[in-house]
């Protein structure tokens, strides 16, 4: 096993997920500038993997945010309290009936298909859990007192803002302190780091905080524009035939990083909206370079949260003591399951996950 992971009894959680948590609200099978209604639900890039740890796999996770104190907060509680993932660490904040000092955020989604690709537009400056900052919560008693096995942040919300990043750092640092393994994806979204300075700046601050990190996660655009390590070879996606670019990608990382110690990518090339080849890599100090099943021309209905729910049974195979060689096919498995259907988050069972992680095909169960 490449992780020296506490055992379950010792630890309150399994999993937490530090992230902003945003209502999605998705138009169907439509585009948002026609909508009439939308369909709502909760996704966020780390939250996602705390619900899938929780969800499809049965740990016990909980998520760090805060949100503003009012109906919509509540409903983002309410579908929180759905996914079985404990809110103890939920902070509101109260809510001026404008949202000049904090609100919640939203996030449009259209799914797109064939030629058209999948369009977000999130609404999600000024929320309550950009503002989040370090003191707001008591990582001693989290890590230390309660016990956490495992957690997951991210590079979506280091990117939101000052408080954010500062909060990301103060979260991993206090998680290694504590014998906490710590996982991040990059997540380089160009539109949140556009503003505050682009990729220089997302240099900056994901470098500081990949120096805390134990099993870093994210595609060749993440690790060269958050980490500004070069990936040659590649195009847009990364395909069945380029793992040996991003092989030796890797092998700059853990020479650059040696806190590193798992690295995890998925594969996908993207053929339409609805069909992308779909696969992973992993890579661990103990194991060396490990793939998954490679699946061309996966059929997506919604393909949002895949690397979350690919990120999610990467965990819990870990979590489970799996070798890495296992822990990488359940993350395969599980994003292209959750892909499958509508939502930023998982409605795959484990026992879903481990079918189509041996082999299993999509036959019909009797």
């Amino acid at each position: 096993m490449p992780l020296p992971i506490r055992p379950a009894a010792d630890c309150r959680y399994d999993a937490v997920s530090l992230g902003e948590v945003m209502l999605r609200l998705d138009p169907g099978e439509g585009r948002i500038r026609t909508a009439r209604q939308f369909r709502a639900w909760e996704g966020g890039g780390e939250y996602n993997v705390a619900r899938g740890l929780r969800r499809a796999f049965g740990l016990r996770t909980a998520v760090v945010t805060a949100l503003a104190d009012n109906e919509v907060g509540r409903l983002v509680e309410d579908l929180i309290l759905t996914g079985g993932v404990d809110t103890s660490f939920l902070r509101w904040v109260p809510y001026d009936g404008l949202g000049r000092a904090a609100r919640n955020g939203l996030n449009f989604t259209e799914r797109g298909f064939g030629v058209r690709g999948a369009v977000g537009v999130s609404d999600r400056g000024h929320t309550a859990a950009s503002q989040l900052a370090p003191g707001d919560v008591d990582w001693d008693h989290l890590f230390g007192d309660l016990g956490v096995r495992w957690l997951h942040t991210g590079g979506i919300y280091a990117a939101l803002s000052e408080t954010a990043a500062e909060t990301v750092l103060a979260a991993v640092t206090a998680a290694r302190r504590h014998g906490t393994v710590v996982s991040y994806d990059l997540n380089y979204r160009p539109s949140l780091w556009r503003a505050v300075g682009g990729p220089a700046r997302a240099q900056e601050v994901n470098r500081e905080i990949a120096r805390h990190v134990d099993v870093m996660i994210g595609n060749e655009e993440d690790f060269t524009a958050a980490l500004g390590l070069e990936v040659e070879g590649v195009d847009e996606h990364l395909s069945e035939l380029e793992v040996d670019a991003f092989a030796a990608m890797i092998d700059r990382a853990a020479a650059e990083f040696a806190n590193f110690q798992v690295v995890a990518t998925t594969l996908r090339a993207v053929r339409s909206a609805t069909v992308n080849d779909w696969g992973a890599i992993a890579w661990s100090r103990d194991e060396g370079l490990v793939r998954a099943t490679h699946r061309p021309g996966l059929e997506i209905l919604d393909r949002v949260g895949g690397g979350d729910s690919f990120a999610s049974g990467l965990a819990a195979g870990l979590l489970d003591g799996q070798p890495l060689a296992t822990a990488v096919e359940w993350g395969a498995a599980h994003g292209a399951l959750a892909m499958t259907t509508r939502g930023d988050t998982t409605m795959a069972s484990k026992a879903e996950v481990l079918k189509l992680a041996g082999g299993g095909s999509a036959r019909v169960d009797r």
